[in-house]
């Protein structure tokens, strides 16, 4: 089992702002159409950013503490058999760190925030 204490999930601001009014975030339309809410972990959210989001703007990452979640969170093989974080269930507001946007650099990429 994999074991990051801060868990990321990307999401478009406005997605963010909803959530925030409701107190939870019950997914994207991907996490809704597979069932759970996907995260990456510091050192996925990077390769999720460019394979799932190029050059999309208006995104945020929002950072959280995993062990908030509890056993709704399962860690479940993924790309290359990668453990990538799932959650079967809402993400409740308060169990976020910090949410930062995610500009677009020069050539396109995202600009990550230092990740613990």
């Amino acid at each position: 089992m994999a074991v990051d204490d801060t868990i990321y999930k990307i999401c478009t601001a406005g997605e963010w702002r909803a959530a925030e009014q409701a107190g939870s975030f019950a997914g994207s339309a991907v996490d809704l159409r597979d069932g759970y809410i996907h995260f990456s972990t510091a050192a996925q959210a990077a390769e999720t950013a460019q394979k799932h989001f190029s050059g999309q703007r208006d995104l945020v990452l929002v950072a959280v503490d995993a062990a908030a979640l509890g056993a709704n969170l399962k860690w479940e093989p993924s790309r290359g058999g990668a453990l990538f974080p799932h959650l079967y269930g809402a993400l409740a507001v308060k169990a976020v760190g910090s949410v930062a946007p995610l500009p677009l650099d020069a050539e396109g990429r995202h600009v990550f925030p230092a990740l613990k």
